[in-house]
């Protein structure tokens, strides 16, 4: 790799500032912290072919029928569920080859759409408008959070709401010890202060309603 290789590998994928610096390494990747957005990100000579990625996601045993796993989803449905009109539609985006999260919503009288590049792959559904999507456990996946991110917060309506799933970076100490960052698919880490920048950014409105569930609304 020469030289300006090297410097484009280190160009925040989220704000695409180039002032990030070194923050962990272990035997498989090497990870950078950016100083304007705080993202913890993995260089993209680093990632996981996309061939050797949906074989780790083909691996996953998420299914509608198991209970623990609509626990588990509860922990974003059930707040933001609140915060819907009714008849609201939405868009469940990464929903892995198990889709629960929309039956969910649609159970609760939420139309609800689905896409996944890998499952779902439906891109007109990116084009169209939405009064609420949901992303849970997939924004740590993202190649491009900045051009995924922005299209789907041109999905939404005005009030429209985006929420999230992802666990946070704490501290560089927690990270050396964090299951998080050991599944080779997970290439990006956002922390409070990444999504204080976004809401900034989009002038948007950030709730957490968990310490990993996050709701930015359009205002």
């Amino acid at each position: 790799m020469d030289r300006d290789e090297k410097m484009n590998d280190l160009i925040c994928p989220l704000c695409e500032e180039g002032a990030a610096t070194a923050f962990h390494q272990d035997k498989h990747r090497d990870y950078y912290l950016c100083s304007n957005c705080r993202l913890v990100f993995v260089p993209p000579g680093q990632w996981l072919t996309a061939v050797a990625e949906k074989a780790e996601y083909d691996l996953h045993e998420n299914s509608p029928h198991d209970a623990g796993y609509r626990r588990f989803l509860g922990r974003l449905f059930n707040p933001l569920v609140d915060y819907l009109e009714a008849g609201s539609a939405g868009l469940d985006f990464g929903c892995g080859p198990g889709p629960t999260l929309s039956l969910m919503f649609k159970e609760a009288g939420f139309p609800m759409e689905i896409y996944d590049p890998f499952y779902a792959d439906q891109p007109h559904l990116l084009e169209q408008q939405y009064d609420f999507i949901t992303a849970t456990e997939v924004v740590e996946h993202l190649h491009d959070p900045k051009r995924e991110l922005e299209r789907l917060w041109c999905c939404l309506k005005p009030k429209g709401k985006l929420g999230i799933m992802t666990k946070l970076v704490i501290d560089r100490e927690a990270f050396a010890h964090w299951h998080y960052k050991n599944d080779l698919t997970h290439v990006c880490f956002f922390s409070l202060s990444t999504f204080e920048w976004l809401a900034a950014q989009w002038q948007a409105e950030l709730t957490f309603f968990d310490k990993d569930v996050v709701l930015l609304s359009r205002i």
